[in-house]
């Protein structure tokens, strides 16, 4: 317990909490969680523009987050997690307005 208290009180957790190493993944948590969410809405309201701007936005930081020095895994699993929800609201989408239109 001590070894915690000692690593929660150091100058480098403190400096990578006020940092935006650490913000700006928290802040970007909005969207796979709002995309997640929508998962339960009725598909018509789905945008297919924006949600393949989606997918181009968060492969292109996955790569990125992982280039960047040091390596930002919270900014990493942020657009993993969001990837795997815009692809399923990309899927969404194809079925309601493509594949299933003869129904």
């Amino acid at each position: 317990m001590n070894r915690v208290r000692k690593l929660l009180s150091s100058k480098e957790t403190r400096e990578y909490f006020m940092s935006t190493h650490f913000w700006g993944p928290i802040a970007n948590w909005g969207i796979p969680i709002a995309a997640i969410a929508d998962t339960q809405r009725d598909p018509k309201y789905i945008s297919g523009k924006m949600t393949f701007a989606l997918c181009l936005y968060s492969a292109m930081f996955m790569r990125f987050a992982l280039k960047v020095q040091p390596r930002n895994l919270l900014l990493f699993a942020c657009h993993f997690v969001n990837e795997g929800a815009q692809l399923t609201q990309g899927t969404r989408f194809i079925n309601y307005h493509y594949l299933s239109k003869g129904e």
